[in-house]
């Protein structure tokens, strides 16, 4: 197996994101892992970024494409909300978003979901895959660790959830990409959009559930190595 870490290969955020509609608005969810070939770039990246005060986008793939895409819709945003004189609703916001990815898809490789509340439609979520296609849904996963999230999605999702259902089932649900999926990690950030405006919420690693398998987190590796060896088994 070939252990090189190659620092100098792009940055790209193989990661987990996540929209969930609930009875009221949207709640978006994120890890916070960005690696470069097999190395973590940075453990505690973004990855939930603001178009508008009511607005946000989850972004997945090549860092560089999703920010660049990012801040072009943010600047056209605020273009648009000069010339109307009201903010931009949820649709012109994924609509710009997939001109930019449809237009350029031989070029980018990123996968977007849009979030957010107004005053016409209320919540609504839309996914942006690689190529551009505009999918509006109910709830939307993205990135490497959706691969083991459609199931649990399947069976957990339901329609007319309050705020904190839909915020627990995100959660939920990114810690246990986090423990399957190598490119998922770090910390769960979530945003929750709806008529009251934006709250953030932010869960470290050492505070979310532990999966089958997985460790208990340690502030060093010698405390690992240091731990007592498990009692044989008496046959």
């Amino acid at each position: 197996m070939d252990l090189n870490m190659n620092v100098n290969a792009p940055h790209s955020m193989g990661t987990t994101i996540i929209g969930v509609t609930y009875n009221g608005g949207v709640v978006l969810g994120a890890d916070s892992r960005t690696s470069t070939g097999m190395y973590v770039a940075n453990r505690a990246s973004e990855k939930i970024t603001q178009l508008t005060d009511n607005v946000y986008v989850c972004r997945s793939g090549s860092a560089a494409d999703s920010q660049l895409v990012s801040d072009y819709v943010r600047y056209f945003l605020h273009q648009h909300t000069i010339q109307l004189g009201q903010p931009a609703t949820v649709k012109v916001a994924a609509n710009l978003i997939r001109l930019l990815s449809y237009n350029n898809k031989n070029m980018l490789q990123t996968g977007l979901i849009v979030g957010g509340w107004d005053k016409y439609e209320g919540g609504k979520i839309y996914g942006i895959p690689l190529g551009g296609t505009l999918v509006e849904q109910p709830f939307t996963i993205g990135g490497s660790g959706s691969s083991y999230l459609y199931g649990f999605f399947d069976q957990a999702w339901k329609e007319g959830m309050t705020k904190d259902e839909a915020e627990q089932l995100v959660v939920k649900a990114v810690s246990l990409a986090i423990a399957r999926d190598g490119a998922s990690g770090g910390v769960v950030r979530t945003v929750i959009i709806n008529s009251e405006g934006v709250t953030r919420n932010f869960y470290p690693g050492d505070k979310l559930q532990l999966w089958h398998d997985e460790l208990e987190p340690q502030n060093s590796l010698l405390d690992i190595l240091n731990a007592p060896s498990p009692e044989p088994m008496n046959i």
